[in-house]
């Protein structure tokens, strides 16, 4: 039990929680709160309900949250219900407690806008890479990632928020309000895909040589990825040829090519951007507890 509560990967895992709760917190309290964006979230649907039928926001907020957590238990499982709930606590007081000890933006809402989409989105994203949540709307987004695992979860948390703000806009008549909580919205989707779905991008080559076997050792020696040989015919003469296919990071692929000229100058080779990878090498993200 020590040893998994002080391992390396745990201490890691609190490490980015504690840094994305911070950007969390400095981006909404010092860049969103006074730029009066329309809040988004279970917040944003409490100060609705507040103003229609004069129910008190905070009594609003855990009305929305109890059935929710209850359901999202059951969804998500126990251990992603427990890391939420610190989550949720660390956020708390890095909102509380230290955001109002560091400087306030008061210029531009549109500069606010801005900041605020993109400093939140960062953290919001490094706490969901530790399949975690801030709780609230997040188990509502979370939940639907577990059931859905072929949507993006930017998209999923732009589409809620769009139609808190929608709301919200028709219920305290502001334009305004709108297109900023849009752009927030927009900036934060965008920001937490390219955060948590960059982790796993990188590039896919294909190889046209005579020799496959000797370029696949090539490959493994320079930056021990694994490869595929497929087997083709030249369209021109009929001729045999070997396709190495290889998937790799940014850096690797560039060492790759090097590498591949050198051992065969006449291959030709084709990279391609790839959004995501899942195997040995490549980190596979979680949303909840595995099921057994």
């Amino acid at each position: 039990m020590k040893n998994r509560v002080f391992g390396k990967e745990n201490i890691k895992r609190t490490c980015m929680e504690f840094i994305g709760s911070f950007l969390v917190a400095i981006g909404i309290y010092n860049f969103a709160v006074n730029a009066e964006f329309p809040m988004t979230g279970f917040a944003g649907i409490a100060i609705i309900l507040n103003r229609l039928f004069h129910l008190p926001i905070g009594v609003g907020t855990i009305l929305l949250n109890v059935p929710i957590a209850l359901f999202c238990y059951r969804v998500l499982g126990k251990r992603f219900f427990l890391r939420s709930l610190w989550c949720m606590l660390l956020s708390s007081v890095m909102m509380d407690y230290v955001a109002p000890f560091l400087p306030t933006y008061n210029g531009s809402r549109l500069l606010a806008a801005i900041c605020t989409g993109v400093i939140s989105g960062y953290g919001y994203a490094l706490i969901y890479k530790q399949n975690s949540s801030t709780g609230g709307a997040d188990f509502i987004t979370m939940a639907i990632k577990a059931l859905y695992p072929h949507l993006p979860l930017g998209k999923i948390i732009l589409v809620f928020d769009l139609l808190v703000i929608l709301l919200g806009s028709a219920v305290f008549m502001d334009i305004d309000g709108l297109i900023y909580g849009a752009i927030v919205s927009y900036l934060f989707a965008v920001v937490v895909d390219k955060v948590m779905y960059g982790v796993n991008a990188g590039k896919l080559a294909f190889i046209v040589t005579e020799d496959g076997r000797k370029i696949s050792d090539v490959i493994d020696k320079t930056c021990e990825r694994g490869s595929t040989l497929l087997k083709a015919t030249g369209g021109y003469q009929g001729e045999d040829k070997d396709v190495v296919m290889c998937a790799c990071n940014n850096k690797e692929m560039y060492e790759v090519q090097t590498a591949v000229k050198e051992a065969d100058p006449k291959s030709f080779v084709i990279i391609l951007e790839s959004n995501e990878v899942h195997g040995e090498g490549f980190k596979m993200l979680q949303f909840g507890d595995e099921k057994k």
